[in-house]
């Protein structure tokens, strides 16, 4: 039975590679990254930026671009792109025409990353196992995740958060097995990991001060670690401040933004954007927008697992351009509703696997999850820029999603008993071929070029 199990995830594991693949090349031809929220302004950012190189370095300003407050890390290779576009294209208007070439190449360069870090974490995933075989339950779960292929088929920075993290989880997780004895140039990578994540989105910050609780928490290897954390934030801040410095000198905060904080919050406010009220005609039967308003909880749960904003699957800026657009409301309340089923398996084994661990790389993977999801929620609050919710999108939280599956990945895989393996692999796969639509984007083929 243990032969023909492993020979079992094997051809599984091989079969979904193959699906992921597929989808991302389909979504590669049928989705365009202009199409994306905020494009306009993420396209401003890298017309403005690469207008400069390579001869200087100019972030765009408030009046270039509304994504000015983000750091340019992400917006490098785009840039890097128009700029060799630029040299050799022959055309009267160089800025327009450069724009689908650069937004295509960095939606397979991000694609790429996505991959990378996929692999990654399979790598680190065999360090938490007695057997060296890569965990099929990261896999297809990382892949039920509909949000994630929104995520790397837009400019932006959040994918970046995904790959440079998984590296960092795995340099974490190799010196916890080498009980914390670090060289200076484990503290040099680990600090330049640190400064290169600071460097692409500021979600990431709501992570750090998980390499403070942690050290509360642990009874081995205190000093050792307090000493590596605190030497490699050292090493990050060195590396990451001077952008942070540059907006607290220019606008006046280390952390600018587009939109004034909300000053009018209060109980009353709070309840409504917490309720469920009225949502159970549409959860499961019609969850996009804009049916939900400003709640918090059924505008996340739908967007993780279909597309409620409609940029992506359901297309509400070009409900006449986009395929099954009568009927997708209707699919993807069902997909809702079997995520159910997925997002119950996620949780039990997420909760087993911190009940059953003592390691710190889980412990700090663990509040950083946490700390995401109150910052994050913290700031939908403080930063509600209407009464549609805008700012209540899966993409921002991909760190801490991604992070849920990879320890829920763990207990999955020590599961003992073939049979009840077998059994949960089996329901997510069902569940994943009914999912399959909301991985896609229902774009024609090249549109709109």
């Amino acid at each position: 039975m243990v032969k023909n199990l492993n020979l079992i995830k094997k051809s599984l594991f091989i079969i979904f590679v193959i699906c992921l693949l597929f989808i991302l090349v389909y979504n590669i031809l049928h989705f365009d990254p202009i199409l994306g929220y905020d494009a306009e302004a993420h396209y401003s950012y890298v017309d403005t930026f690469s207008r400069y190189l390579p001869d200087s370095f100019h972030l765009p300003t408030a009046n270039e671009s509304r994504e000015f407050f983000s750091p340019p890390l992400p917006y490098l290779f785009p840039s890097s792109i128009q700029v060799i576009c630029r040299n050799i294209l022959s055309s009267q208007n160089l800025l327009e025409d450069c724009k689908p070439i650069y937004g295509k190449m960095t939606q397979i360069f991000q694609n790429i990353l996505f991959l990378g870090s996929i692999y990654i974490n399979l790598l680190t995933l065999r360090l938490f196992q007695e057997k060296r075989d890569f965990n099929f339950s990261f896999l297809i779960l990382t892949m039920m995740l509909a949000a994630n292929y929104r995520t790397l088929s837009i400019i932006k920075g959040e994918i970046y958060i995904l790959f440079f993290l998984s590296i960092l989880i795995y340099l974490l997780s190799k010196l916890e097995k080498n009980n914390f004895n670090y060289e200076n140039r484990d503290i040099l990578k680990f600090g330049i990991i640190i400064g290169l994540l600071a460097l692409t989105r500021q979600w990431v910050f709501l992570i750090f001060p998980a390499f403070f609780i942690v050290y509360f928490k642990i009874k081995e290897n205190k000093k050792s670690y307090l000493y590596f954390s605190s030497l490699s934030l050292i090493v990050g801040f060195i590396i990451s401040s001077w952008f942070y410095f540059y907006n607290l000198f220019r606008y006046g905060s280390l952390t600018a933004f587009n939109t004034e904080i909300n000053k009018t919050i209060n109980l009353e406010r709070i309840s409504e954007f917490v309720s469920f009220d009225g949502i159970s005609n549409y959860i499961f039967t019609n969850p996009i927008r804009p049916y939900f308003e400003n709640k918090f909880l059924p505008i996340f749960y739908s967007d993780v697992w279909g597309d409620y904003w409609g940029y992506f699957t359901f297309t509400s800026r070009f409900l006449e351009i986009g395929r099954n657009q009568l009927n997708i409301g209707a699919y993807l309340g069902r997909v809702n509703l079997l995520s159910l089923i997925t997002i119950s398996i996620i949780f039990y084994f997420y909760f087993k696997t911190i009940r059953d661990s003592n390691s710190q790389t889980l412990l700090f993977i663990n509040y950083s999850i946490i700390l995401s999801f109150i910052g994050y929620f913290i700031w939908v609050l403080l930063y509600q820029t209407g009464s549609q919710g805008d700012t209540i999108k899966a993409t921002y939280m991909t760190q801490a999603i991604n992070l849920i599956v990879f320890i829920s990945a763990i207990s999955i895989e020590k599961i003992k008993k073939p049979s009840n393996y077998l059994s949960i692999i089996f329901i997510l796969v069902l569940i994943f071929a009914h999912n399959f639509q909301s991985y896609l984007s229902h774009f024609p083929m090249f549109f709109p070029n």
